[in-house]
């Protein structure tokens, strides 16, 4: 039986203990003050044995991780549990000190639980601890992620319903009329003396707000440096540059690359559109497509009036299901009958200035030949050390891929993977114990790619894999060919701005 497991000084000092069985404070001080007195240093064992107890202990630089255990106990599963215990500690602490480890003690006795229960040890491994002690929730996420959109679309619409009703107030002004009543895209008029008190009311809520920093790119900016609190900062960055510290995160990375891709196409006609798809895919290690579903919609955007009467022509060259909805105030006869994108009443006009929603479509499917980059990673252990090969394949040819970025979580503890083969580049995050399989594209060219490395742990180290990647190309053939004017089918001149983004990508 393990009776306790705590981390103590040379001097016999503890640190943070966590007893197994019922003890008194007393009584395990005196244990671990007597500890240091029976280490004889002429013998290179790690267990010491006294009358009642014996003590299984392991150096760590200046200080010792300790099991206090009965003497009848099993001393090889002692060890392997010593093991375990000593593999725990980095993970919660950047360093083996006195003060680092009384910061996180309630941490590392939240881990140790995971360990030992009642005395004997579980069944458990790194990456398991881990996940326990995390309690980390998918359905929290995607809630959380839910609201914030929620709240950015209402306040996005909130600044543009603002905008426009100040703008028909002032051309009321100019004309000298009344305020007319403003009805959006499928609301209700409102009276000018209404339009009047919301717009200044809206407006006068917004003037406090300040608009955030934003934040700091990883490449040298000269912009906005203000006083010595700027160069203050500027060197803590360099610092923490220098130590190895990655400052942009994983999420920033992937709404920067996002940005990039999203840009406004330079000659931005007045009728242009954004296509765009996000793809939820989660695949298992042995092969096997779990879910894939695939979201996608096609903005429109008006920026002259002469153009609020038009209708788009759609070609749908998608073979693989895809079920399509059209905004209730589009003709939905005329979509299904001839490919066209027009109003249920064709007097009236889109509306101008703002993103609406005109067509979206969505994919679920367990089909394994539909999964556009397939990852296979395959490790296989060799004594103490893991050999990792992992390799990606585009299946759906006609992509091109930008910016992939494939995630491999690695054990911590054990210092940097070796790398053998590898196409492309690739980044160790050793903070977060991630290595970074970067490729700028992967496309019919570059269909097919691997690495190679190797790193003491365990298979199940190394999952799960994520893969991240922005494209200018669609998953689904939905494209808008043509825009033509209600009155006279004349041909209106449009741009477009085509999306492919990851939501989720997992290889569990």
């Amino acid at each position: 039986v393990l009776l306790a497991a705590a981390v103590c000084t040379k001097a016999g000092k503890a640190i943070v203990s966590r007893q197994f069985v019922e003890m008194t404070r007393t009584r395990i001080e005196g244990l671990l003050a007597a500890f240091p007195k029976l280490m004889n240093t002429g013998k290179q064992h790690t267990f010491v044995e006294t009358e009642s107890v014996r003590y299984v202990y392991q150096p760590m630089e200046k200080l010792y991780m300790v099991l206090i255990t009965t003497k009848n106990s099993n001393i090889l599963e002692d060890l392997e549990t010593l093991r375990l215990f000593s593999r725990v500690i980095p993970e919660y602490c950047r360093a083996l000190e006195e003060n680092e480890i009384s910061e996180h003690c309630f941490d590392l006795i939240f881990a140790f639980d995971e360990i030992v229960a009642l005395g004997y040890r579980e069944n458990v491994n790194l990456a398991q601890i881990r996940t326990f002690t995390e309690m980390d929730s998918h359905e929290e996420k995607v809630f959380r992620a839910v609201r914030e959109t929620q709240e950015r679309e209402a306040k996005a619409e909130m600044r543009r319903k603002a905008k426009e009703l100040q703008q028909a107030r002032r051309d009321a002004e100019r004309h000298g009329k009344k305020a007319p009543g403003f009805g959006g895209f499928g609301s209700s008029a409102v009276s000018g003396g209404v339009t009047a008190m919301i717009t200044e009311t809206i407006i006068e809520t917004e003037k406090p707000k300040v608009a955030p920093a934003p934040a700091r790119p990883s490449g040298p900016s000269k912009a906005l440096k203000l006083g010595a609190k700027g160069k203050e900062v500027d060197n803590f960055v360099d610092k923490l540059k220098s130590e190895g510290e990655n400052i942009m995160t994983s999420v920033g990375k992937r709404s920067a690359e996002a940005a990039k891709v999203l840009a406004p196409p330079v000659n931005m006609e007045s009728v242009h559109m954004k296509i765009e798809e996000k793809i939820s895919l989660t695949c298992g290690r042995d092969g096997g497509l779990q879910n894939m579903e695939l979201h996608g919609m096609i903005m429109l955007h008006i920026s002259d009036e002469k153009f609020a009467r038009i209708r788009l022509h759609v070609e749908n060259e998608d073979k693989r299901g895809v079920q399509l909805q059209t905004h209730p105030n589009v003709d939905k006869k005329l979509f299904t009958t001839e490919s066209q994108i027009g109003l249920k009443n064709p007097e009236k006009s889109f509306p101008i200035n703002s993103d609406v929603g005109v067509l979206k479509w969505r994919l679920q499917t367990t089909e394994e030949s539909f999964i556009p980059l397939t990852i296979n990673c395959w490790p296989s252990e060799s004594g103490n050390s893991c050999d990792v090969n992992i390799e990606y394949e585009l299946q759906e040819e006609s992509l091109e891929l930008n910016d992939v970025i494939i995630t491999i979580p690695l054990p911590s503890g054990v210092g940097a993977p070796v790398i053998g083969e590898i196409d492309g580049e690739y980044r160790h995050d050793s903070r977060r114990n991630l290595l970074e399989w970067c490729l700028p594209v992967i496309d019919a060219k570059n269909k097919s790619g691997s690495l190679e490395f190797s790193i003491a742990g365990q298979p199940n180290d190394f999952f799960p894999v994520q893969v991240s990647f922005v494209s200018k190309k669609n998953y689904c053939n939905i494209q808008v060919t043509k825009v033509t004017q209600v009155d006279g089918n004349s041909p209106v001149r449009f741009s477009t701005e085509t999306t492919f983004l990851v939501d989720k990508y997992e290889i569990l």
